[in-house]
């Protein structure tokens, strides 16, 4: 029975799959199993995988396209190991990733459930370090995981198997954020801990495919039902649910339903009404849908550039 098991998501993604899995096969600890999980993709995942037939994967294929919490699951409940690993199907381990973070969680207590990593951010076109991430988080986290909105990237993460049997699979009824969800629920549960070095190359998102706010409907469900998975969290933090249901109001009026943005808006004026960000998209959302998306979309343009450009000077 293998010490890890590595679980890879993919759909249709083959040309970065190939480099992926190469990086599980390099890993300085070889007691693992690999499990692929084809979400029903249309390429050639599966000739890629054929190409590594000597190492021994598992390959799964999904009938039909479920989403990426689906496919981890699929993969945990065909996985053996004590312990189980994710790796997005565009990101890369550097070779030590698993041997360190195995011997973290194995000298660490049993109520010591996950344990992640440092990461490169990477441009996916170029693949140049954009930047690196030194984790620090570590601990009884959920409060900081609930108001940051976020830990790490998915890939960094080696979690032991009982905190799936404690707090359940990855929720699929979450279209989105289902990641942030399941590091949720394992830091109520069990502490958290990370080594402080950059063992992923952590594809940036905005770099070489279209962002997931782009399918907004699909976005808009997720935030719906995690509001409503958290509402007894966000009474206690007012200000973190403020600019939440803003974020909620910008994808409504991206989505063409002005109606729904505006009253999102004013629910986020009612639960904290010092948020300037509030009323200046409140106002904005009064121009009608069309100049409502053209001005906000001209802004975020504006803020990535000046971010990837921040980040190439920082390297």
């Amino acid at each position: 029975m293998p010490t890890i098991s590595v679980i890879i998501p993919t759909h249709n993604r083959s040309r970065a799959l190939r480099r992926t899995i190469a990086s599980v096969l390099r890993q300085t600890m070889p007691d693992f199993e690999l499990i692929v999980v084809d979400d029903a993709s249309v390429d050639d995942t599966q000739r890629v995988v054929e190409h590594f037939a000597s190492a021994n994967i598992k390959y799964i294929c999904h009938a039909k396209n479920q989403g990426a919490a689906a496919a981890r699951n699929t993969g945990i409940s065909n996985s053996h190991g004590r312990y189980i690993a994710f790796l997005d199907d565009d990101d890369e381990w550097l070779p030590d990733k698993l041997r360190l973070q195995f011997a973290r969680l194995e000298a660490s207590p049993m109520n010591v459930g996950a344990i992640y990593t440092g990461w490169l951010i990477v441009h996916g076109l170029t693949g140049n370090v954009l930047s690196q991430q030194i984790p620090w988080l570590k601990g009884d986290v959920f409060d900081s995981i609930f108001v940051r909105g976020f830990i790490a990237p998915t890939s960094t993460f080696l979690c032991r198997r009982s905190c799936f049997e404690k707090v359940g699979l990855f929720d699929e009824s979450l279209q989105y954020c289902e990641d942030h969800d399941m590091w949720l629920r394992i830091a109520k549960e069990f502490a958290v801990d990370c080594v402080d070095e950059p063992l992923v190359r952590y594809t940036d998102p905005d770099s070489d495919r279209p962002s997931l706010s782009t399918n907004y409907d699909r976005v808009i469900r997720g935030q719906e039902a995690y509001f409503r998975k958290y509402a007894h969290v966000f009474v206690r933090h007012p200000a973190i649910h403020s600019v939440r249901r803003v974020e909620l109001g910008v994808l409504y009026c991206y989505n063409g339903n002005m109606s729904k943005g505006r009253a999102s808006f004013r629910t986020a004026m009612r639960i904290n009404a010092l948020e300037p960000r509030t009323y200046f998209n409140f106002a904005l959302s009064l121009l009608g849908a069309r100049l409502f998306k053209t001005l906000k979309l001209s802004k975020e343009r504006c803020l990535l550039f000046l971010k990837t450009s921040a980040r190439t000077r920082d390297c």
